[in-house]
């Protein structure tokens, strides 16, 4: 059985991430979709929400399966029994940073197959941090981010929408 993991923050996942992720499904018997707890990242949703966000997103695909990992991505391959590593690139200007981390990546774990894939170019300009500007400031990202992710970024720019004006 060939196992391929598929590593991101999804600080929140976005209609990109799901094309690639349902993709990847059709490529391989089974795909770990692994949330990525960085010690350092400032994120806006909890480890736990954006595990959920992303099950959400993903629950109706045969063979995938979400979970969250720390430390270094080659190892948790390796716990996962990985044999295949799916990486996502909107842009050409991904590519150099993604050829480097994928000479790594093989380095630390030989015989760890490094694939990228390109999203529907619907989806090419789409970015969590993007999604994230729009939102807070008042902007439509349906259509960018699966529909339980829309409702969640509304009600935590409404929390701090509130928390501002309270303060006044």
């Amino acid at each position: 059985m060939t196992v391929a993991v598929l590593p991101a923050s999804f600080d929140p996942i976005t209609c990109g991430h799901v094309d690639i992720i349902v993709r990847a499904s059709r490529l391989f018997e089974r795909v770990i979709v692994a949330v990525y707890a960085h010690p350092r990242k400032a994120v806006m949703f909890s480890l736990e929400e954006r595990v959920a966000m992303v099950r959400e997103a993903v629950d109706h695909l045969d063979g995938v399966g979400v979970c969250s990992f720390q430390g270094l991505l080659v190892d948790f391959c390796r716990g996962a029994g990985a044999d295949v590593l799916v990486r996502g690139l909107r842009a050409v200007s991904d590519f150099e940073y993604e050829y480097q981390q994928a000479a790594m990546n093989r380095k630390m774990l030989p015989g760890l197959e490094v694939i990228s894939m390109f999203p529907n170019p619907d989806y090419s300009f789409v970015s969590s941090t993007i999604i994230k500007e729009i939102a807070e400031n008042g902007g439509d990202v349906a259509g960018m981010v699966p529909g339980p992710v829309v409702t969640r970024l509304a009600e935590r720019f409404a929390e701090r929408h509130m928390s501002r004006i309270s303060r006044r």
